[in-house]
């Protein structure tokens, strides 16, 4: 049954308006009624009992701001009338001993496996994908000479075409519309692209990895690419890159083969082809080597197969973007569960966006398994906050103006529900950018707020599948790991099918519990991890790849 509101948390003092609250509607909360004072929209909230200047908001159970001024009980929270507020907290766990985690049942899933890719490091992909990388943003002319000539055909061109409506809008000129006419033209749908079947089988595809780095800005600037590209490079969705160098960069190949080696100390164990400009020459010289070696590489890892691998080799990130007053009580806590499931069956999960943890601290040190996880992790937070001060800005100033008009009106507000994401499971490493993924179990990574450089480096540190949460809708995907978006509420998953994978507005309609929607969610997971589903993402070639460049990102 659908309710008209939610508590989230017990000690809560504020509501969820689940729908549309006309003015005069009395809703009821564990035996305590109040009577809205004015509209409130839905994924807004309410006030459950009246609060003065300076009074606590409360919502997760945690402080996420603090009242402007007074505020009638039933009354709407607004940007003008709250503030962000957190709480502060301290650096160490508690000094008695936490209760054991208590892991979800997974019983009925041990033992079941997903069909990827083996590599010979032990890890197992989910897809099998070659890269062609440049080293310095001088060669992404040169990359992009590459796909042309690679990808249409081999079979892996783009899957759906507009060009029959621009032929459309041509013979409209011709036969002397006027730009009115042309404005107000009915386009036909757009339709798939002819093109060859694919010459390698068991090739997911060939991704070309532009970007804007390896020279100008700071040496470290250099390594950190180096280290994000080398994460890519030994990910177990890769069967092998291609490398353009210019020669002169920063970035030299020499600073990526030791990120490779850190990544791979037993050997990379896949085809690498380094290829450098300067020494090469003409462009023709460059790019026929290059489309060689690559045309071997594709060769080598159509030779891959997928085999069963149990569900501990997974490795998922968990991401949101356009979050939205749902999210945090539909899409995030279904990713937490599937999290908790995961870590219980072995495997690892990767919980980032730093901005996104303001004010959830403590909880997240009190999780940690070690005094020194829960110090890298506060030392990691304050830092990245202190830099966003240190240029005028601030956690606070996280929050978009799309969040803001869906309901997430404080920084607090919308990392307590974002955090929901990475469920209740014990921390057990935090790692700064672009550090990989090791250990099973909850692993934080510094990253931004923003969903593009996050996803990319979630990827760059091993997740082998990403869950999204949208309240709003957005496209993101990447490269390599499938992107898979999970709506917050039915209306979006209704109005934007083409981008959404799965739903868990079901929650907030009252049809699924959170955990029914987490098993669903797991279900699909496997589906896509073993190539039998395909996300949204993938089949629009949405292939979003943005290296963090270390320094102030909201």
């Amino acid at each position: 049954m659908k309710h008209l509101v939610a508590r989230i948390h017990p000690d809560d003092n504020v509501l969820v308006a689940l729908q549309e609250l006309p003015i005069g509607t009395p809703v009821t909360s564990n035996g305590t009624t109040v009577t809205t004072t004015e509209r409130i929209p839905a994924k807004h909230k309410l006030a459950l009992q009246a609060l003065a200047p300076g009074d606590a908001v409360h919502m997760y159970g945690v402080l996420v701001g603090r009242a402007n001024s007074a505020i009638g009980a039933g009354g709407l929270l607004t940007t003008a009338n709250i503030h962000h507020a957190t709480d502060s907290y301290d650096e160490q766990p508690p000094a008695q001993a936490r209760a054991a985690w208590a892991a979800p049942d997974v019983s009925a899933r041990q033992g079941r496996t997903f069909q990827g890719y083996h590599r010979p490091d032990g890890r197992v992909g989910t897809a099998n994908y070659w890269l062609v990388i440049p080293l310095v943003f001088c060669e992404n002319r040169n990359i992009a000479v590459l796909e042309e000539a690679l990808m249409s055909e081999l079979g892996y061109g783009r899957r759906q075409s507009y060009q029959p409506q621009t032929r459309e809008l041509i013979a409209l000129l011709r036969a002397g519309k006027s730009v009115e006419e042309i404005l107000a033209a009915d386009l036909h749908p757009a339709g798939e692209a002819h093109q060859p079947p694919r010459l390698f089988a068991n090739v997911d595809g060939i991704r070309f990895l532009q970007h804007e780095g390896g020279c100008g800005g700071i040496r470290q600037d250099a390594q950190t690419l180096c280290g994000l590209l080398a994460g890519y490079i030994t990910h177990p969705n890769v069967a092998g890159a291609t490398v353009l160098s210019l020669g002169c960069q920063n970035a030299q190949i020499s600073m990526l083969q030791a990120e490779i080696d850190l990544r791979a100390p037993n050997g990379l164990g896949k085809p690498l082809y380094l290829l450098e400009q300067q020494q090469l020459g003409t462009e023709e010289a460059l790019i026929s080597a290059a489309l060689r070696q690559t045309f071997a590489g594709l060769m080598l890892a159509n030779e891959q197969t997928r085999q069963p691998a149990p569900l501990s080799q997974l490795c998922l990130g968990l991401e949101c973007g356009g979050s939205d007053g749902f999210s945090g009580i539909s899409a995030n806590p279904t990713l937490g569960h599937v999290s908790d499931l995961l870590v219980g069956l072995g495997g690892r999960v990767i919980l980032a966006e730093f901005p996104e943890l303001c004010g959830v601290e403590q909880e997240l040190v009190d999780r940690s398994v070690d005094p020194a996880t829960a110090e890298r992790f506060s030392t990691l937070m304050k830092a990245y906050g202190d830099s966003a001060v240190a240029v005028g800005s601030g956690f606070d100033m996280n929050p978009s103006p799309g969040n803001i008009r869906d309901g997430l009106i404080t920084d607090a507000m919308k990392s307590a529900g974002a955090a929901r994401k990475g469920g209740s499971s014990p921390v057990v490493a935090v790692l700064d950018y672009p550090e990989p993924v090791v250990r099973p179990g909850l692993n934080l990574l510094c990253t931004p707020g923003n969903d593009v450089e996050s996803t990319t480096a979630e990827v760059g540190s091993g997740a082998t599948v990403v869950l999204f949460t949208t309240g709003l809708g957005t496209p993101t995907g990447n490269p390599i790991a499938p992107v898979i978006k999970v709506s917050s509420n039915t209306a979006l998953a209704r109005r934007m099918p083409d981008i959404i994978d799965v739903n868990t507005g079901t929650i907030i309609d009252g049809e699924e519990t959170i955990e029914e929607a987490g098993a669903r969610l797991l279900d699909y997971v496997v589906q896509v991890a073993s190539g039998e589903q395909t996300v949204a993402a993938v089949r629009h070639d949405q292939t979003d790849f943005i290296p963090w460049k270390r320094g102030v990102s909201l």
